[in-house]
């Protein structure tokens, strides 16, 4: 079982946190992860910037665009995780697009994740049909590709997407990009239902999770939280982190309480 699989277990939901790479600092970012991981988060997703991210809403936009202006490359990526690693045992997972990862390399990008302590990857842009080298050199290496589902999906899809993730499977809570919402769409309950009857991984739930009641409520349904938007929100505004951690351990309450 891999470090991303063994976070999951009956009667706990998981707590899965996702910062941008160099933003608002470098330095943010190395303080930010270890103080997820003391407030309860079971996995950190660390966000590659990329100047086109598709899938990403205005603020994880923003926070990417100044990232690369601060100079992120991959590699500063690599080396930033290769130092986390010291400072957490919590499960790193890179989320980034695949322009990045096949400039770098395929398999010199696995082989250097696996130098660096990272335990999986998230390609939001990387369809099945296309990923069978990168799956091969993930594979290779000891990390787990993840793929992601949209309200959306054919039964064809998540059949597919169930035969090949690894470690979790991101389901996507509404169709569209990235960032906190009001509320969660009146169909969550129904599209995790249908992806439970054919995937045996656990399913997590990201795009729109701001508050601990909606974190509360897909608790209920699902193996995992995703947060990203509303953790960079409060990253922007605050340098000591204080109320990052107050609503981590704010939604690790919730999640317990529903557990």
């Amino acid at each position: 079982m891999s470090r991303i699989a063994s976070a999951f277990s009956p009667g706990h939901t998981a707590l899965i946190a996702y910062v941008t790479v160099g933003y608002p600092s470098t330095e943010a970012t190395l303080k930010a992860v270890p103080l997820l991981a003391d407030s309860g988060c079971d996995i950190v997703e660390l966000g590659i910037p990329f100047s086109d991210p598709l899938a990403d809403g205005a603020t994880i936009q923003r926070a990417s665009f100044h990232a690369l202006q601060n100079g992120v490359t991959p590699q500063l990526c690599l080396d930033l995780a290769s130092e986390l690693k010291h400072k957490v045992s919590t499960p790193l997972v890179f989320m980034t697009y695949s322009n990045p990862v096949f400039h770098y390399g395929l398999k010199e990008f696995c082989r250097a994740c696996t130098r660096s302590g990272v335990d999986g990857l998230i390609i939001p842009d990387l369809p099945p049909e296309e990923a069978t080298d990168l799956e091969a050199a993930t594979r290779s290496h000891d990390l787990d590709l993840i793929y992601l589902l949209a309200p959306t999906s054919t039964e064809e899809r998540i059949r597919l997407v169930a035969e090949k993730s690894r470690g979790f499977i991101y389901l996507v809570s509404v169709t569209g990009v990235t960032g906190a919402r009001d509320k969660l769409p009146k169909d969550l309950a129904a599209f995790v239902a249908r992806v439970r009857e054919l995937a045996s991984q656990p399913l997590c739930v990201g795009f729109g999770i701001s508050t601990p009641q909606q974190a509360r409520q897909v608790a209920r349904i699902a193996d995992g939280v995703i947060v990203g938007s509303r953790i960079i929100q409060l990253m922007e505004v605050e340098d000591n982190l204080l109320s990052v951690n107050n609503f981590i351990r704010d939604l690790r309450v919730a999640l317990d309480e529903s557990s």
